[in-house]
């Protein structure tokens, strides 16, 4: 913990003080508040203690974030603070988190899952129509190569253009300019704004899947830390865990980050753990898609053998939850991932990074 801080609360009696780190973006903020008040309901003797930073991500606002090419665009600068003990704990959209961390880092918890789809927001003027009813050559803003393939296969008559900025910049420019006809953005980070209002239409996974690890949040912690993973890991929310595990082994065995069009879609029925995958070229003409589940019925209760408290999966430790069905979720995300790059997905994610790089 940092420096062993503490705090007397004038009774004599002494509470640790936990600072937990997050982006400035108000997105950001609401999300760390939301964890920091679950804690607090969970620990009352604890004093958290919010530090904001900026990140890499947050301030090169100019280039798509895919031509960057760095994996921990919007989590070094917060892993930075952990490693020289500025904070205890960090709070992240996982889908921001790169599914291999650095030695010394774990995810703690994983909270449970907003909506993970993506949302369409319209320009005022658009009101009431949808991406299938909007005029012909319409421009959408996304900052995603995953959507924009997607959605350029889906609504052929529409154009796609990148759009940058937190939540708050890409609705202004939307709103105040006639650049763009709509806007796409994961529902849960509008949710969480309380922006509701704003989302016109829902994309269901026939239209567009979503982001590894999209509508999650993480705790990320220093792995020596036992106190403090064990804090944060009543935070877990079991079959979230599962899916992201997942999606995330998925994605890790395909070598796929920001700069390829990657995408998932998981549910948990009946003790199935079913996971869907695809990969895109980047106007979304080329693609392979799968499905693939497993059983995981062990999910609720820590199955019979003795979960080993080091263990990382996808850089998630969650020794709560059941090792045979994280094991199996894991499985899953490694065996899809094997078919798709069996039938072709390394080639079409090779060109894809290429083009990329080339734009």
């Amino acid at each position: 913990m940092s420096e062993e801080a503490s705090s007397s609360d004038g009774n004599g009696k002494v509470s640790r003080v936990i600072r937990i780190g997050t982006r400035k973006s108000q997105l950001a903020r609401i999300q760390t508040d939301s964890v920091a008040a679950k804690l607090k309901e969970l620990y009352p003797d604890v004093h958290l203690e919010i530090v904001g930073m900026s990140t890499t991500g947050d301030k090169i606002l100019d280039t798509a974030l895919s031509k960057i090419g760095e994996k921990s665009l919007f989590t070094k600068e917060l892993e930075n603070a952990l490693e020289r003990n500025e904070v205890d704990l960090v709070v992240h959209s996982l889908k921001d988190l790169p599914t291999t961390l650095p030695p010394g880092f774990t995810i703690g918890a994983v909270l449970e899952r907003e909506n993970p789809h993506d949302a369409v927001v319209l320009h005022p003027k658009h009101v009431g129509k949808t991406l299938e009813t909007l005029p012909e050559n319409s421009v959408i803003g996304t900052s995603s190569l995953r959507r924009a393939a997607q959605l350029k296969k889906r609504f052929p008559q529409l154009e796609f253009k990148d759009i940058r900025g937190n939540l708050n910049t890409r609705l202004k420019k939307l709103d105040e300019k006639e650049d763009y006809a709509a806007i796409i953005l994961a529902a849960a980070g509008l949710r969480r704004m309380g922006w509701d209002n704003r989302i016109s239409q829902i994309l269901g996974p026939e239209d567009c899947m979503y982001a590894v690890g999209q509508g999650a949040l993480a705790v990320e912690v220093r792995a020596r830390d036992a106190d403090i993973l064990e804090m944060v890991s009543v935070l877990h929310h079991p079959e979230t865990v599962l899916r992201c595990i997942a999606e995330r082994a998925f994605l890790r065995h395909l070598e796929g980050g920001c700069s390829v069009p990657v995408a998932v879609h998981t549910e948990v029925k009946d003790s199935q753990l079913y996971l869907t995958g695809a990969v895109y070229s980047l106007d979304g003409s080329d693609s392979l898609k799968e499905t693939m589940q497993t059983g995981v019925a062990a999910a609720d209760k820590k199955s019979q053998e003795e979960v080993d408290e080091g263990v990382q999966r996808v850089g998630v430790t969650a020794s709560k939850i059941s090792g045979e069905a994280q094991n199996k979720a894991e499985r899953l995300g490694v065996d899809l991932a094997k078919l798709l790059l069996s039938k072709g997905a390394k080639e079409i994610l090779t060109v894809a990074r290429q083009l990329n790089d080339a734009r």
